[in-house]
């Protein structure tokens, strides 16, 4: 029998949504953890700047230190100045009658005061007209400047730089300013013989050609002391440094050297511009006329060298001479339509070998060098008999049939 139900369980309001049914929970058990510890601070890793420090950095320049144009004024201008100021100096004497008439018949130019006294009546106008003519021909004769081709002039006021001049012909310049000449023609440089030492450190003489010119007047005479002086002591620095990456010759070792293709003068020719630049150098080419060792070690490396050389040629003779051996072998093989075994392979081979590098004189066919069986054996595949232990002709002689 059933339980009875509700009446008003299992009523809902109207538009009501029924609440969903709880489902049971089911207590998770506790998994015991192991107790997490707490971080540690990590320690500072110990930073390698040895490479940093080992980078070398070009000297950085003054970025407000830059070449620019100077105010100048064409020459011409101020020689006509210095004409209406010579012009007008004479008629102001004439007007006050200290320049007499020189020729006959030119108008009188004397003031009514002076025709009057008949001599000269100097007044307070031209006075001033004459100190003003002479001032500006003192100022446009002493600021005009003649500038040869190839020529700069780098211009300067109470130790500020002002502009350079690189117009050429006459021009006319403040006479306020100083003067600086500066060359900035394309010009080279022979250095007189350098001693430093290579990667092994041997010392070598190295003599260079260095073609470079003034870019930026204003850095080449401000910005150090005496630039000729910073770029010989950079090209002693670069070179130095550029000569102890690697050995001034090979030799048997594998791997570059110094005397190898062009990397040695491009090289210098890089390292030496970015060492001349912030000083308003530029630096087109390094190339070394001369890299020999030092005289203390030239001719213990001159030995050296032609022990390698003759070491190296007798290795390429060998490799040769095995070489030939094992073809003129393999012909013989070929020849007899037979195939020799290993022991007569090795005699043959033996004596191919000593004819071939054996030097004049030295007989190739020794006695004793191959035994028997390999000589018999070898006189069945070539058909020969070999007589006392020994292959082939001997001294000439020739070898007897069966």
């Amino acid at each position: 029998m059933d339980a009875p139900r509700d009446p008003a369980a299992g009523r809902t309001l109207a538009g009501a949504t029924p609440l969903p049914k709880r489902l049971p929970v089911t207590p998770t058990p506790l998994t015991p953890t192991a107790p997490v510890e707490p971080a540690s601070p990590r320690s500072p890793q110990p930073v390698d700047i040895r490479s940093e420090v080992a980078a070398r950095r070009p000297p950085k320049a003054d970025a407000e230190l830059r070449e620019r144009v100077a105010l100048t004024v064409p020459g011409w201008v101020a020689l006509l100045a210095i004409l209406l100021a010579g012009v007008g100096m004479v008629l102001a004497l004439a007007r006050v009658g200290l320049i007499p008439p020189i020729v006959a018949g030119l108008p009188d130019l004397r003031t009514a005061a002076a025709k009057e006294a008949a001599a000269p009546v100097v007044t307070g106008s031209a006075l001033l007209a004459v100190t003003a003519g002479a001032l500006v021909c003192l100022i446009a004769l002493t600021g005009l400047l003649a500038n040869a081709v190839g020529e700069t002039r780098v211009l300067s006021r109470w130790g500020q730089y002002r502009g350079t001049v690189r117009r050429n012909g006459l021009l006319w310049v403040s006479p306020l300013l100083r003067r600086r000449r500066a060359d900035v023609r394309l010009r080279h440089w022979r250095s007189e013989p350098v001693h430093v030492t290579d990667r092994t450190g041997t010392p070598i003489v190295v003599r260079l050609l260095v073609v470079w010119r003034i870019k930026d007047t204003a850095r080449a005479l401000f910005s150090v002391g005496h630039h000729e002086n910073y770029l010989r002591e950079q090209i002693h620095a670069v070179l130095t440094r550029t000569a102890s990456t690697l050995p001034c010759d090979s030799n048997a070792a594998p791997g570059p050297a110094l005397r190898d293709g062009h990397w040695f003068a491009d090289e210098l020719t890089r390292s030496l511009a970015a060492e001349a630049a912030p000083a308003g150098l530029e630096v087109f080419s390094v190339q070394p006329l001369a890299l020999d060792y030092a005289p203390e070690v030239a001719e213990s490396m001159r030995r050296r060298r032609l022990a390698d050389l003759d070491a190296g040629l007798r290795t390429v003779l060998v490799d040769d001479a095995v070489e030939a051996a094992a073809l003129a072998v393999r012909r013989l093989e070929r020849a007899t339509a037979n195939e020799l075994d290993q022991a007569a392979r090795s005699a043959l081979m033996e004596q191919l070998l000593v004819a071939f590098v054996a030097p004049a004189g030295v007989p190739s066919a020794m006695p004793g060098t191959v035994p028997a069986p390999a000589a018999r054996s070898i006189g069945r595949s070539t058909g020969h008999t070999a007589t006392k232990g020994t292959v082939g002709p001997r001294n000439g002689a020739s070898p007897e049939r069966n």
